[in-house]
């Protein structure tokens, strides 16, 4: 996706040959309209999936997947990384590592929201190592759901994540693929 990879190039910050700050368009302040055209093409690819639901992880997954829903008509469910008081019974649990806040955290959504008939498309901000997705993931399965595929915002290639999540057989669709953060420039795999 074009319009995405020259956000990223203009207004990117890279911290680390590991990290890159995206704050200014999609993990703090949000583009609205960059992310209207994240979610019409997520749209795009997954229309003919049969897709039901769609999970994303709070907070940063939520504009996006709020915008591939509207445009698919379906709702949309975020995993809580923390525990409310109108949510305690019948969850669906998992651990996650975050590697940008180097913590690990217990996300849960509310059993009542997936059923066995669902047919769920993940979308996320970011795939790196994995850990957010295999999370949602394992929530989905423990539902009795189906994935039908993962949607990224951008993926950092030169990490695992793509790898070991290919190796269950899921779909994957990135916006844009990281190739390397090398030297303070973000190089993308065309």
């Amino acid at each position: 996706m074009e319009l995405l990879k020259q956000k990223i190039r203009s207004e990117g910050i890279v911290l680390s040959e590991r990290v890159l700050k995206v704050d200014a368009f999609l993990n703090h302040q949000i583009d609205p309209r960059l992310m209207q055209q994240i979610g019409q093409e997520f749209a795009r690819r997954f229309r003919d999936a049969g897709v039901t639901k769609i999970v994303t992880l709070e907070a940063s997954g939520i504009a996006p997947a709020v915008m591939t829903g509207l445009e698919l008509g379906v709702p949309v469910i975020f995993a809580r990384k923390h525990q409310s008081l109108t949510m305690t019974d019948n969850l669906l649990t998992a651990s996650v590592y975050s590697f940008t806040k180097q913590v690990e955290s217990t996300i849960a959504i509310a059993a009542n929201h997936l059923s066995a008939t669902d047919r769920v498309l993940v979308i996320d901000d970011f795939l790196a190592n994995g850990k957010a997705a295999k999370g949602l993931l394992s929530i989905i399965v423990q539902a009795g759901a189906t994935v039908v595929g993962l949607g990224i915002v951008i993926e950092k290639s030169f990490q695992s994540g793509r790898r070991e999540l290919e190796e269950t057989g899921l779909r994957i669709e990135s916006l844009a693929r990281i190739a390397s953060l090398e030297n303070g420039q973000v190089q993308f795999l065309e």
